[in-house]
């Protein structure tokens, strides 16, 4: 881990008692992270229910006027720090909480904190490539989703693409013991960071609640399913922040295939009949004619609420779209659907045993 050490930093979006910035202190060091924290009164009482992730203090001090100051020392792999990997770097996330009642109920105050290192030459998760996404979730499912190169037979090998080249973006969700789930790709975007906030400068792909809105103007368009649990998207590479690195950030939701609804649903726009065509069933294309103006289907269950595992977000990226056009005016030819299921099931098996 020698020198791999870059910067950590921490950024409030809490709740917050009256804490400043100036109260908690976090120094990321190469494999641990040492946090000060100085705890007002009002969550001075119980030591117990200051958290770093699920771990307690390694020392708690009570100072004058009722306060007292909370430390927190463990290794960079302990209290359940997630950790996320760009080609650049490899950050380590996690949140102060203070619960003055146990869960289900919820924190009254939740700092984030977070630690940056340098990403190690040639390290790279076991199932990913350099041009694989971040996926961010809970519970027993698991998730995948990765940047194929153009013949979908593995991850791609270039985060570089041509304007007018296609991108293509694959997800699945593994359906191990669960029901059968259909993977629907319900928003996505793309924009110059790798985490979004409120100013940031973004470009609309997937909206409305999963139409692919990117496909009115260019060729960008879902790709038939090979199966339920699995989904494709041809990404046209589009005259975003040429020359910069661009993230795509999603959110995925694996749902009952017997509950497609306005809400939930994967819709292409067909240029030629200039209407909208539902992916899954061209019978109920009717799912779709919301995409134009507000999608306010009623689910049989609120996604939200689902259990544990059912709605993820993803972050692909960086990618660099470059000047060097290519002028395609069709749609680009894929392998014949046996052809591409056979290499669908070699990369998948390759995931599962990588």
């Amino acid at each position: 881990m020698k020198n791999l050490l870059l910067w950590g930093f921490i950024v409030t979006i809490a709740t917050a008692f009256g804490v400043s910035e100036d109260d908690i202190q976090v120094v990321c060091k190469e494999s641990s992270v040492h946090i000060k924290w100085k705890v007002n009164k009002s969550m001075s009482g119980n030591p117990a229910r200051l958290l770093l992730g699920n771990c307690f203090p390694s020392s708690f001090t009570n100072t004058s006027n009722g306060h007292a100051e909370a430390e927190f020392i463990y290794q960079i792999s302990d209290c359940q720090f997630k950790r996320m990997g760009t080609w650049k770097y490899l950050i380590y996330v996690n949140t102060l909480t203070h619960r003055p009642l146990p869960k289900p109920y919820p924190p009254t105050f939740t700092y984030p904190v977070r630690c940056v290192y340098d990403r190690p030459q040639g390290w790279a998760p076991h199932y990913l490539s350099r041009a694989t996404g971040i996926i961010q979730g809970h519970g027993e499912l698991a998730f995948h989703m990765a940047i194929l190169n153009y013949n979908f037979s593995g991850p791609a090998e270039s985060n570089v693409f041509p304007l007018g080249s296609f991108i293509p973006i694959w997800a699945e969700v593994d359906q191990q013991a669960h029901q059968p789930l259909v993977l629907l790709l319900e928003e996505c975007v793309a924009t110059t960071t790798l985490e979004m906030y409120p100013d940031n400068l973004t470009y609309p792909l997937i909206t409305n609640e999963g139409c692919l809105v990117d496909g009115k103007t260019t060729l960008s368009r879902f790709l038939p399913r090979y199966h339920s649990s699995s989904i494709l998207l041809h990404l046209q590479a589009l005259r975003f922040a040429v020359g910069e690195e661009v993230y795509i950030h999603c959110k995925l939701i694996a749902w009952d295939p017997d509950d497609l609804n306005e809400s939930r649903k994967a819709c292409n726009y067909n240029k030629t009949t200039e209407a909208w065509e539902l992916l899954d069933d061209p019978n109920k294309n009717r799912l779709c004619q919301c995409c134009d103006s507000t999608c306010k289907g009623r689910a049989k269950r609120d996604a939200e609420s689902a259990p544990q595992g059912l709605v993820l977000k993803s972050v692909l990226g960086p990618l660099t779209i470059t000047e060097d056009s290519l002028t395609i005016e069709e749609e680009p030819d894929v392998p014949n659907m046996l052809h591409f299921r056979h290499l669908l099931a070699v990369f998948d098996q390759s995931l599962r045993t990588g």
